[in-house]
């Protein structure tokens, strides 16, 4: 004898499910989009990010709460930059504080004695030993509301009090100068002008630019961010696949 059953109504699980994926979407996620396909793997990129963030760090181990960047970092990544013959352009950003004399003439002649086209872009701050790296590259840009701070070299540490650690300031300071004057369109005197200028900085001499400043200053060659620096580098690529030498 088969028992009868009553039939009962469908229940959530019974109930057909919409044939509409978008309201389907609606339903289950709460979302008015489709789901997207994976995207097809992006080609590798020909331009290389460095970033100068921080404090540059030397030949002394700064404390683990700084923000550093480490000149035994850097130097081999631009060394990869110039072997690697993926990479075609290097884009340079910078936000730092300054940091270690030395180390950041090294960064800086490291990109300059690269023989691909780099620019730098200086956005937040691009100050003391910032600037040589900032001019080291072939086109450099500012933000708008970025600064630059310049000022004599200080020392740190036990300082002997005879002429000669005066005379060995002196001649670090006349590095700098000269690497700058040589990769910008500033003067020399403009330059020592801007050092040693008092009113400005208000525990320190010398003299904070912000974005155009710097620019009619003649340490930077443009105001602007991402998007023209990106744009600049590809037409340095472009030049030197067709054989220029100039990349100003």
């Amino acid at each position: 004898m088969t028992n009868a059953t009553t039939p009962q109504a469908p229940g959530p699980r019974g109930r057909k499910k919409s044939k509409d994926p978008l309201l389907e979407n609606i339903k289950e996620l709460g979302v008015t989009q489709l789901p997207q396909e994976p995207a097809a793997e992006e080609p590798v990129s020909n331009i290389h990010c460095l970033t100068i963030v921080g404090q540059i760090e030397g030949h002394l181990l700064l404390p683990p709460q700084n923000k550093t960047t480490k000149y035994e970092h850097v130097i081999p990544q631009l060394i990869a930059v110039e072997q690697n013959s993926q990479i075609e352009g290097l884009l340079i950003i910078l936000n730092t504080v300054g940091g270690d004399v030395e180390a950041g003439l090294a960064i800086a002649e490291m990109i300059d004695g690269l023989s691909k086209p780099t620019v730098s872009i200086v956005l937040g701050g691009g100050h003391s030993i910032g600037v040589p790296i900032a001019v080291a590259a072939d086109y450099s840009f500012i933000a708008e509301t970025a600064t630059m701070t310049i000022h004599p070299i200080r020392l740190t540490g036990l300082v002997i009090g005879v002429p000669q650690t005066y005379e060995y300031l002196d001649k670090m300071q006349d590095r700098v100068i000269n690497f700058i004057e040589k990769h910008s369109r500033i003067t020399t005197e403009k330059l020592r002008e801007l050092m040693f200028q008092t009113g400005d900085l208000a525990r320190d001499i010398g003299t904070v630019l912000v974005g155009v400043d710097a620019v009619n200053a003649g340490l930077i060659d443009e105001v602007g961010s991402l998007s023209p620096a990106v744009k600049k580098l590809n037409e340095l690529i472009a030049l030197r696949k067709k054989g220029g030498n100039n990349l100003q």
